[in-house]
């Protein structure tokens, strides 16, 4: 099975299409699981909005009740009292049938030992029929970290904690745990290590959002003044690839449409979301129109992998990204490693990324005091009876053609596309 940590929303999250390849006796699911849609009353709970649930519809056979939701037959349960809230009351039945009726192991799926519900699950099976499967786990239905003030330690849910200042069921590391199965589709190696960041600081400010005109988004960071990197799997979608997008920065003050690009010519998007074989191509460089690094600051570029592995896997990484569960809040990683390095220029690390994290950032401390990206996030695959897999590109994919980008002398302009791509 593979996973694409795509690019996930961003109410400030960003949207992330992740594949799920199906087992060999089934059909193929697609998701493009995306935000989190937390919550849960319909008085508590904030709205979400579309960019906040980037789910593409699944063709499937409507229920007899009513599915006049925008997002029913998604196979997630969306009313708002028991579900996403993303619907209005009553308008995604088929969706939320057996969470109302009584859970079950009516979806083909069930009882193969994998979790195929969505969120924390494949996304296979229509929530709440795939019971035994998920059992251990569903208590993570429909829970976030979207809250403020969320992975503080403090549990702030109403009727749970000190203030009751969080949204019910987004404050779900503090008021449950931080402890994570192994073979979740979510948060990884057991624990969920992850804080919210401060963006008002060196190397969180040089991050932000990447919002396509088709609605997705990614992270992306600076690395010149007007230069941002990313994952090459974001500017792309089944019709192709398109550019045009625009970045904001991580405190939300600033904002620059993308005016050219540069990725590998050999990435093809079917090829990468079918199989590992070009993980190493999956990055990108864009172009903006305005020198945003001049106003917040931007990383620099260092080949880490290429100093051999004992350096790589011995230096301490840090990370950040707008994942599908924190909302419109960058979360990150202080202190984590690589775990492998492999000869396609990607790497696997231990780093608690999601789906959303797609594009974002590794850095490192450099002599001056400053950072440098390493790498970026790109994709997870599946690792029976152990943690997920998490692979990163290398910058040395792309440092070399880094400086001629930057300084403007290659790069296509959006909305022109490069020879021999379709």
């Amino acid at each position: 099975m593979r996973l694409l940590a795509a690019a996930a929303t961003i109410a400030a999250c960003v949207i992330v299409s992740f594949a799920v390849t199906a087992r060999e006796v089934g059909p193929s699911v697609r998701s493009f699981n995306l935000t989190g849609a937390t919550a849960f009353t319909t008085e508590a709970a904030p709205p979400i909005t579309d960019i906040q649930k980037q789910i593409r519809k699944r063709p499937g056979a409507p229920g007899p009740g009513n599915d006049s939701c925008r997002w029913a037959n998604d196979n997630e349960c969306d009313d708002p009292d028991i579900g996403t809230g993303a619907c209005t009351l009553g308008t995604d039945y088929s969706d939320c049938r057996a969470l109302r009726e009584g859970e079950n192991d009516s979806c083909r799926w069930a009882r193969d030992g994998e979790c195929d519900e969505p969120g924390f699950g494949t996304g296979a099976c229509v929530q709440g029929t795939d019971r035994t499967d998920c059992g251990a786990i569903a208590w993570m239905r429909n829970q976030s970290d979207r809250c403020d003030t969320a992975l503080n330690g403090i549990c702030e849910e109403p009727g749970r904690g000190r203030s009751g200042t969080c949204a019910a069921r987004t404050d779900r590391a503090d008021c449950h745990s931080r402890e994570r199965p192994l073979t979740i589709n979510d948060h990884f190696f057991g624990r969920d290590d992850r804080v919210l960041v401060p963006v008002n600081e060196a190397p969180w400010r040089f991050m932000g959002v990447l919002r396509m005109s088709s609605g997705e988004s990614c992270t992306a960071t600076l690395i010149a003044s007007n230069v941002i990197v990313t994952a090459a799997h974001c500017i792309h979608s089944q019709g192709g690839l398109n550019a045009t997008a625009a970045f904001t920065t991580a405190d939300g003050r600033h904002t620059a449409n993308v005016t050219a690009y540069m990725i590998d010519p050999r990435f093809n998007y079917q090829r990468f979301n079918s199989g590992d074989e070009i993980d190493g191509m999956d990055w990108a460089l864009l172009r903006l129109d305005q020198p945003l690094g001049d106003r917040v600051g931007h990383a620099g570029v260092r080949n880490l992998t290429g100093e051999g592995r004992a350096v790589a896997l011995a230096t301490d990484l840090q990370q950040a990204g707008y994942s599908w569960d924190t909302g419109d809040n960058l979360s990150g990683n202080l202190r984590c490693r690589m775990v492998t390095v492999h000869n396609d220029n990607t790497f696997a690390h231990e780093c608690d990324t999601t789906r959303g994290d797609s594009g974002s950032a590794f850095v490192v401390r450099n002599a001056r005091g400053g950072y440098d990206v390493v790498g970026t996030d790109s994709n997870f695959r599946s690792n029976p009876g152990g943690p997920f897999i998490y692979i990163a590109v290398s910058a040395a994919a792309w440092a070399g053609r880094a400086p001629d980008f930057i300084a403007g002398r290659t790069g296509t302009p959006v909305g022109q596309r490069t020879p021999g791509r379709k």
